[in-house]
């Protein structure tokens, strides 16, 4: 059937792809502005992929096997991270994020001009997939390493999404940091799970690069890492783990269980506290994220294998750990 674009010459739809971003993140911006409230936000960016998913997908008109997958694979994220963030601002009523932003217009314009590149860029991969007409046989090692990552990193996500949900709306937990469930092996395993299922769905749209390139699309498929590239950017650097490390060393880098608790769990991959206490500082550098901007209190910095121990003995004796 091939590629049917209501736009002469926007091959591969990033032009449509744009504007349609562009045109539902101003419309859900225009609600939250009047009425001065945070539901919508979150809902807004993880509803897009979805549409961006059909949109891209009904277009391109190939309908091949690995882009029905891709396309039930981004429908079940996105699906489920909106209702997930939707129930959960509901419950608490604001976001805080928006505390500084929300009476301010041009910053809070400012944040959703953020969202929409972040949602057409992340979105780039599954984008050129859904469009070509390259449709090489479904099944080899990228697409099957691609599954698996997206399929881990989902049930990570959504596990711990729910585990730390159930672990705050626990009036025995007021005031304590979440360390049950996936959030005793990482400090952020739902960051962990979402870099992993975008990482996977990548792999999975790599698969036709070649044959895309062979049958006369070009190579800038190989461009489309950006998306993967841009989500990990912002959880490692920018929005994601930074502002939340400093905001719990803020709260609580006075307390020695806190500075023993972040020695003993790993910031980013899961990992049995009772191994990762133990690594090295540079063991946990080079392979484990553990760098020192993530840390304001010396815990991780100045930690040893040694203290880790240290730590995990005293750790056993010590009070609830407080958020």
């Amino acid at each position: 059937m091939g590629l049917t674009s209501p736009i002469p010459g926007d091959e591969h739809l990033l032009l449509l792809t744009a504007i349609i971003t562009i045109g539902m993140q101003l419309a859900f911006f225009s609600v939250a502005a009047t009425f001065k409230f945070d539901t919508v936000t979150d809902f807004a960016g993880g509803t897009n992929f979805v549409v961006l998913a059909v949109v891209t997908f009904i277009l391109g008109g190939t309908f091949s096997a690995r882009q029905i997958l891709v396309l039930i694979f981004v429908a079940l994220w996105g699906l489920r991270l909106s209702l997930f963030l939707l129930a959960r601002i509901l419950k608490t009523g604001t976001d805080a994020r928006f505390d500084d932003k929300r009476d301010d217009f041009l910053k809070f314009l400012g944040f959703w001009i953020f969202q929409m590149f972040w949602v057409w860029t992340v979105s780039l991969p599954v984008t050129f997939l859904e469009t070509t007409e390259a449709d090489p046989s479904f099944g080899s090692a990228a697409d099957i390493a691609g599954v698996v990552m997206y399929v881990v990193g989902l049930a990570i996500e959504t596990a711990s999404d729910q585990h730390k949900f159930n672990f705050k709306n626990d009036d025995a937990n007021r005031g304590k940091w979440c360390d049950v469930g996936l959030w005793k092996y990482s400090r952020h395993p739902n960051y962990f799970g979402e870099i992993l299922l975008w990482w996977g769905l990548f792999t999975i749209s790599s698969s036709v690069f070649g044959a895309a390139g062979d049958n006369g699309e070009g190579k800038w498929g190989y461009a489309t890492i950006l998306g993967p590239l841009f989500v990990t950017g912002i959880l490692l650097f920018v929005s994601g783990i930074p502002l939340l490390e400093e905001k719990a060393d803020k709260k609580n880098g006075a307390r020695q269980d806190y500075r023993e608790y972040k020695i003993r769990t790993s910031v980013l991959i899961p990992v049995p506290p009772g191994i990762y206490g133990k690594l090295p500082v540079m063991v946990k550098q080079v392979f484990f994220f553990e760098w020192p901007i993530y840390d304001s209190t010396g815990s991780t910095s100045s930690g040893s294998s040694a203290s880790g121990e240290a730590a995990l003995l005293t750790t056993k004796s010590s009070p609830p750990q407080q958020a």
